[in-house]
């Protein structure tokens, strides 16, 4: 899988979330302050990896800042992605099911290198619920996309 990644900052769990998914057999394309010389502001680089995925160029994306909360904002602003911030396992696995979300936010202060795997282990082996409701609440949110496009 092409994963598209982003952070910010240079930080120790940035290295290890690069680390971790090339382990895991994904082609990462980095982005800020993971790419040298490349732009590190949190809403450029998590633009960049959202977009990634909006245009069918990575299968998914995961955003980091301080927080997560401006990388997802960030994120969340490419029509076509669906980023959620996870704090934790349980909250990856709704996300990727219930929400089909597409790219992952992290907290470069908050998440630990156990809690990193916690939180990819839950994103990669949740797939997305088939329930009528669920779909529905996504199909909505991607009119929200089109709505947006259509303002412009």
């Amino acid at each position: 899988m092409r994963i598209s990644v982003s952070s910010d900052m240079d930080e120790p769990v940035a290295r290890l979330l690069v680390e971790e998914l090339r382990g895991r057999g994904h082609d990462v394309h980095a982005y800020g302050a993971l790419s040298p010389g490349a732009d590190a502001r949190w809403a450029v680089c998590s633009e960049q990896a959202a977009r990634e995925v909006a245009e069918d160029r990575a299968d998914q994306a995961v955003v980091c800042c301080w927080t997560g909360t401006g990388a997802s904002i960030a994120a969340n602003k490419v029509p076509g992605v669906r980023a959620a911030l996870c704090t934790d396992g349980y909250t990856a696995d709704g996300a990727r099911r219930w929400n089909d979300a597409n790219v992952l936010a992290l907290s470069l202060r908050l998440t630990s290198g156990p809690l990193l795997r916690e939180i990819l282990d839950a994103w990669f082996a949740a797939g997305r619920s088939e329930d009528a409701e669920d779909r529905d609440n996504v199909t909505r949110v991607e009119r929200l996309d089109e709505g947006r496009r259509a303002a412009r």
